[in-house]
């Protein structure tokens, strides 16, 4: 397991193990998305994310973990929470964790105030890309921490609500960053 802090190691009984699973689910997954393994062999070699620290509100599973190691394999430090506490796999997360440049703060089942913890915990990092679903993340950003906006190069937005919720924000002229 990596040194760094995520809540999802404290709160499993045996971490090593879970990390261990969630592994394996994600090597399953990855098995099936050959365009995402066809790419980390170029990221790998061309690191085109290095020096990025991208902040992520995601349904941490198998499949979207793929995607967030893609993202550190390219150079980008990542930190990652659910973006639905229900549909975090504490395994996968746990697995995400101990990768170097990776921070995991999702964990099942959290309330509200969790979930907004590690939601903070994530823009503690700094980013400068954003990827959401539901666009929690970018409201935050935009409500909490303006001082961030000059820093951020753009973000990505994963569900049609969220994209309707930014196109809202852009058309009210608040929104801040592509």
């Amino acid at each position: 397991m990596s040194d760094h802090y995520s809540p999802v190691v404290e709160h499993l009984a045996d971490p090593k193990t879970a990390s261990e699973e969630g592994r394996r689910k994600m090597d399953w997954a990855l098995q099936h998305m050959p365009i995402l393994s066809e790419l980390r062999e170029s990221f790998i070699a061309d690191r085109p994310l290095e020096g990025e620290v991208i902040a992520m509100a995601m349904h941490v599973e198998a499949k979207t973990a793929n995607l967030v190691e893609l993202l550190a394999d390219g150079g980008a430090e990542v930190a990652i929470t659910g973006c639905n506490p229900l549909s975090t796999h504490d395994d996968v997360s746990a697995a995400l964790n101990a990768h170097e440049n990776i921070t995991s703060y999702a964990v099942r089942g959290v309330d509200d105030e969790a979930y907004y913890d590690a939601m903070h915990a994530v823009v503690a990092h700094d980013p400068t890309i954003t990827v959401d679903d539901g666009m929690d993340m970018v409201k935050l950003v935009h409500e909490e921490y303006p001082d961030l906006i000059d820093s951020i190069v753009g973000g990505a937005e994963e569900t049609t609500t969220g994209v309707h919720r930014l196109r809202a924000m852009d058309a009210d002229g608040e929104l801040q960053y592509p």
